[in-house]
């Protein structure tokens, strides 16, 4: 969990610039997608996990720690960003 603090906090000048909206990379991915959000963030999502999946069934290469860390590391994110967004949208909601 501390990686995956440590991950977000170093990326977020990144992948935010100087917008103070954390999730406003995934804002602009769906506008530029006519979707939504967390449909955005799917997306991007699904590299992580191909990646991860093609590691866990190659048969001929033997991956480092360092490897494993970093695409394990940025799928964890992947979800905590999409819970954010969710929980965003819920507290947007009118009761």
């Amino acid at each position: 969990m501390r990686l995956c603090a440590d991950t977000l906090k170093q990326k977020t000048k990144e992948y935010t610039g100087d917008d103070t909206d954390r999730l406003g990379a995934f804002k602009a991915a769906a506008a530029l997608q006519h979707t939504t959000p967390e449909r955005a963030l799917a997306g991007m999502l699904a590299k992580h996990i191909v990646s991860l999946y093609d590691m866990c069934f190659d048969n001929s290469a033997d991956y480092g720690m360092s490897t494993w860390d970093e695409k394990i590391t940025d799928s964890l994110n992947y979800l905590f960003l999409l819970k954010a967004i969710v929980k965003e949208g819920h507290s947007n909601q009118p009761d």
